[in-house]
């Protein structure tokens, strides 16, 4: 029997998020004492597989970001449970999670800040290899070449600093320093969203060819749905702290089910010639995520909100193969 790329995905889960909260304390008062919490990630759970590309998408302010960094626990999270290869990551202690740091991988968004300027490209990637020790001191010179030819730099791009470069080339900078260590999962946090959009498709390509080379599976943050059609394999939305839906992208694209996704897709430019879609334009602000809506946080923007949606929180339900949404209209079918 044949087995698909995908069955081969779903057999072999890399990270188990598992009811993921992420609050972040509002102190106040003579004594500092707090207050009130920003529920930034509010009871998430997802798996990501090895070998694929999982995105979160939403609007600013959403928590996409703010998940990708509990995971790698740049962020201490507030409760759940996070499982990399079965291993307990919230368990781990100091020198554990050090060791854990060579599999699990970031490229952030502003290459320029996430680089030390003080540092030649020689020092930023050979500080890495370094603090995990991947290979001997006398190789290190040849791997950081090695490094520099698989992102598309030259070999005398070795001893310049950040600043001699320009956004795209650092941001390659950034993708071999992850890459330094050999990790399996790297989070792109709005990994091209500061490049020019010629930019951001060399290096999109870069990724998947990268992707494919060494067996990586990513973590895809990006507002860009665009971007997103292009790289992924799945797509998670996230609203206000929550995921809304999650599906294999070509069915999330094609036949979105929350009236959140459907709202975010009909706002793609349409291409020269296509038939333009009907805009559904959403109504307010996004809530504060300090004191979201009671029910569906979706509902006081939702143009098909009913009286059930305001008290009872929908709960993500399976539509099929691949594909889960929160949705109390859902119920009916």
């Amino acid at each position: 029997m044949t087995v698909t790329a995908q069955e081969t995905r779903k057999l072999n889960p890399l990270v188990e998020i598992s009811h993921l909260k992420q609050y972040f304390p509002i102190k106040g008062g003579i004594f500092g004492q707090t207050i009130n919490y920003v529920k930034a990630v509010d009871d998430i759970s997802f798996t990501i597989y090895e070998g694929e590309t999982l995105s979160i998408v939403g609007e600013s302010g959403c928590g996409k970001s703010t998940t990708g960094r509990a995971i790698l626990r740049l962020d201490e999270p507030t409760a759940g449970e996070i499982h990399f290869r079965q291993k307990d990551v919230l368990a781990l202690g100091r020198s554990e999670l050090r060791k854990l740091r060579k599999e699990m991988q970031v490229i952030f968004q502003d290459p320029f800040a996430s680089l030390n300027p003080r540092q030649t490209v020689r020092q930023i990637l050979g500080e890495a290899l370094a603090v995990q020790n991947v290979i001997p001191r006398d190789k290190r010179p040849e791997r950081i070449k090695e490094l520099l030819a698989g992102v598309g730099l030259r070999p005398d791009h070795i001893d310049r600093y950040p600043h001699e470069f320009s956004g795209g080339q650092r941001q390659r900078i950034g993708i071999a320093r992850a890459l330094a260590v050999e990790p399996k999962l790297i989070v792109c946090d709005e990994a091209v969203s500061a490049l020019d959009v010629s930019i951001q498709a060399q290096v999109l390509n870069l990724l998947k060819h990268l992707q494919s080379e060494y067996k990586l599976t990513y973590l895809f943050i990006s507002h860009d749905l665009g971007v997103v059609r292009h790289i992924s394999d799945r797509v998670a939305v996230m609203y206000l702290g929550k995921i809304v839906e999650i599906a294999e992208k070509t069915k999330l694209f094609e036949n979105p089910q929350h009236p959140y996704t459907k709202a975010l897709l009909s706002s793609i430019p349409a291409p020269g010639g296509a038939v333009k879609k009907e805009r559904i334009l959403l109504t307010g602000d996004v809530p504060s995520p300090i004191n979201p809506p009671q029910g569906c946080r979706f509902h006081t923007r939702c143009p098909q909100a009913a009286e059930r949606c305001k008290h009872q929180e929908p709960a993500l339900r399976r539509l099929g193969e691949d594909h889960q949404a929160a949705c109390h209209l859902l119920d009916a079918r």
